[in-house]
């Protein structure tokens, strides 16, 4: 049995707090077999982790959290940025070629500035083939939304379209990685994406932070890498 944890961010995303080393430290002390760094329209933290993945004994699956002009987009598998601000359709596409597949994160998510996939997005660019081949996933656990309702409304979604459902922490302090994971037969990334595309994985969820939990503990880590990302920036 393995765990992933297929959404995080790091100082290369301009709303992360942590650095490359400290996520993978994190992910080999909880035991995650596999993560995804999937920084918001920016490939080079995710790129980084995968070079130093070895070191930690953690397997990285290479990522970007795209914004599409209809909300936020897990691309995974790919090693080069993918245009943003493009139809999720397109983009959704874009990805395919370049050998990877998506998940929708925290569809139908509001508030501090969530940028979330509606419904009617998703259901619409589902119709394309080539779109369901490469949109494998819904993230129906988000584990630090503020939204907690949304994480209903997308399982309700994913049962009604038979897709893999993933838990994700969508950590953006390092405290707050592994508060939800993909649980799937086996133990390395091949084995995971087999099983997404399958459907046969599972949502593993720790307890739950409340949104002043959340909320609070990012501006406080926010404040405390000011010089850090300052540096990574520079």
């Amino acid at each position: 049995m393995g765990l992933a944890d297929l959404h995080m961010h790091t100082i290369y995303s301009y709303d992360g707090t942590a650095s490359v080393p400290a996520v993978l430290k994190r992910a080999r002390q909880l035991g995650l077999d596999v993560i995804a760094i999937t920084d918001h329209d920016e490939i080079a933290g995710s790129l980084k982790a995968l070079e130093l993945a070895p070191t930690y004994g953690v397997e990285v699956i290479p990522g970007i959290e795209v914004t599409t002009a209809e909300g936020d987009l897990l691309a995974l598998e790919v090693t080069e940025k993918i245009p943003h601000d493009k139809p999720l359709t397109e983009t959704v596409i874009k990805v395919g070629e370049l050998g990877g597949f998506c998940i929708a994160p925290h569809p139908m998510a509001g508030g501090f500035g969530m940028k979330s996939l509606s419904a009617y997005s998703i259901l619409k660019a589902l119709r394309n083939p080539n779109v369901a081949r490469t949109l494998i996933a819904i993230e129906t656990y988000n584990a630090t939304a503020i939204d907690k309702m949304s994480n209903h409304y997308a399982r309700v979604l994913a049962d009604r379209l038979d897709i893999a459902q993933t838990a994700s922490s969508d950590a953006h302090i390092v405290e707050a990685i592994g508060l939800g994971t993909t649980e799937f037969d086996g133990c390395t990334a091949d084995d995971l994406i087999a099983a997404l595309k399958a459907g046969d994985v599972r949502i593993r969820k720790q307890k739950e932070w409340t949104p002043v939990h959340i909320l609070g503990s990012w501006a406080t880590h926010y404040i405390g890498s000011t010089f850090t990302r300052i540096a990574n920036a520079a």
